[in-house]
């Protein structure tokens, strides 16, 4: 149960940075979502007047592994959460098909 919530931490700190870093323009704003009972993590860009919504990070605690399902960033999520601490074998590049995760170093799944 320690390591998960420091998973959790790590996520929601990482997320929480870029959010800052990446923060659109003063029309729309980034949006951080975290429900760690579901081990849902969003970062989304919303803007309700011009019709704006995108999901540009998303990731998810299954099975004892971080999945990245979204991941619009030009470091990439799984190299912070490495940089942090993360195992990468503990971490799913879940945007790529599963043949494809194969071919990098992380968790196929």
């Amino acid at each position: 149960m320690v390591a998960l919530e420091r998973d959790v931490e790590i996520i929601e700190q990482t997320l929480c940075e870029l959010a800052r870093f990446y923060a659109s323009n003063e029309k729309s704003r980034t949006l951080m979502a975290f429900d760690r009972e579901h081990g849902q993590f969003l970062l989304i860009d919303w803007d309700g007047y011009r019709r704006i919504h995108n999901v540009w990070a998303h990731l998810e605690l299954r099975d004892g592994k971080i999945w990245i399902h979204e991941d619009g960033t030009e470091e990439g999520i799984a190299n912070l959460l490495v940089a942090a601490g993360i195992p990468k074998d503990r971490i799913v590049l879940a945007f790529h098909a599963p043949n494809l995760r194969a071919a990098t170093s992380f968790a196929v799944a």
